[in-house]
C-alpha cells in the first residue's frame, strides 16, 4: 500500500471509498464493539504565509497524529489539479502560462478534478487517526464533513444534500448540492497517509470541502475550462451547474456573508464530535 492513498483514485490502488453501513460513533448497534471517540477538533489557526496557499491543509497531517484538528481558510486565486494532471504532456509549459496570467497551478495530493481557488471560496479541512482499513472510514468522514457544512448554512436558509452534479468542475458523490435546479456548492476530497513509526493500519485521514460562498461561477468555470483546453482534454464543465452561495440570498443579506457563514461553520465544527478512530466490528451471527 503506498503512503499516501486517495480515495477519489482507483479501486485498483484500493483508493476509493464506496464503503456503506459506518455506524455513528456514538450509537454502537447491538452485538458490536465500540471504539472509544477522540477528542473534540482543535482549530488549528493558519500563518499569514500558509492562508495564502490552496494546499495549506496539508499541514495537518503530521498534527492530526496527536489529535483530531480542523482548518478553515481561503486561499488565493489559482487552480488546484491531482497528480493526474501533472503527469499530463505540455503540463509544466501550461503551469507556466497560467502563472504568468495570474492563475497559478498547484498540485494536491487527494484525487478528484480541476478545482478553482480565490476570494470567496471558503476551505474547511478535518484531519483524525484512524484504526483499519482507509475505505472502512471514508464514507463516514465524507458524512460528517458534509453534515457540519450544511448544518451552517441552515443557518441561512439553505437547505443542501450530497450528490453528484454531471457538468460541474471536480465532480463527485459527495457534492453538497442544492435543488430547484440541481447546482452544486462545494466539492469534497479526501487523502490519507500512514502514520510514521506506527502500525500498519494506523492512517491520518484528512477531508476537505471547497464551498463556493461568493464568487462568479462563470469566471471560475470558464478558467477551469482553459486549462482542460491548454491540456488538450476534451473535458468540460458548464457555469449553470454550480451556484455561489450569496446569490441563495435576498440581496439585503448578502454584504458581510462570507464572514457569517465563517462563523457558523465553526460553531457546527465545534459542536460535532470526531468520528470514532476504529470502525465498529460485528459480531458475526450464530451458525
Amino acid at each position: 500500500m503506498p503512503d499516501t492513498i486517495s480515495p477519489k483514485e482507483t479501486r485498483a490502488k484500493a483508493t476509493r471509498a464506496k464503503t456503506t453501513g459506518i455506524a455513528a460513533p456514538t450509537r454502537p448497534l447491538p452485538g458490536t464493539a465500540h471504539a472509544p471517540v477522540p477528542p473534540g477538533f482543535r482549530l488549528i489557526p493558519l500563518t499569514s504565509d500558509a492562508a495564502r496557499g490552496p494546499l495549506a491543509d496539508e499541514a495537518l497531517l503530521p498534527l492530526a497524529a496527536r489529535g483530531p484538528v480542523a482548518c478553515l481558510w481561503q486561499a488565493g486565486q489559482a487552480l488546484v489539479v491531482p497528480r493526474t494532471y501533472a503527469a499530463r504532456p505540455r503540463f509544466t509549459e501550461v503551469q507556466a502560462d497560467f502563472a504568468a496570467r495570474g492563475w497559478p497551478i498547484h498540485v494536491r495530493q487527494s484525487g478528484g478534478g480541476v478545482v478553482p481557488q480565490g476570494p470567496g471560496i471558503l476551505n474547511l479541512s478535518l484531519a483524525q487517526e484512524f484504526i483499519g482499513r482507509p475505505l472502512d472510514h471514508a464514507e463516514a468522514l465524507y458524512r460528517q464533513l458534509c453534515d457540519i457544512i450544511r448544518t451552517a448554512l441552515r443557518a441561512f436558509g439553505i437547505e443542501s444534500d450530497t450528490r453528484p452534479v454531471a457538468g460541474s468542475f471536480c465532480d463527485g458523490r459527495y457534492n453538497l448540492a442544492v435543488s430547484a435546479p440541481t447546482r452544486k456548492i462545494a466539492g469534497t476530497a479526501q487523502l490519507w497517509r500512514r502514520i510514521p513509526g506506527h502500525p500498519p493500519d494506523h492512517h491520518v485521514g484528512l477531508v476537505h470541502a471547497v464551498i463556493l460562498v461568493q464568487c462568479d461561477p462563470q469566471v471560475l468555470t470558464t478558467r477551469a475550462n482553459a486549462l482542460e483546453i491548454a491540456l488538450d482534454s476534451p473535458r468540460r464543465y458548464e457555469a449553470a451547474r454550480i451556484a455561489s452561495l450569496d446569490r441563495l440570498l435576498p440581496p439585503a443579506c448578502r454584504a458581510g456573508f462570507v464572514a457569517a457563514l465563517q462563523r457558523h461553520l465553526k460553531q457546527a465544527l465545534l459542536a460535532s464530535p470526531p468520528l470514532a478512530a476504529q470502525a465498529l466490528a460485528r459480531s458475526r451471527p450464530h451458525e
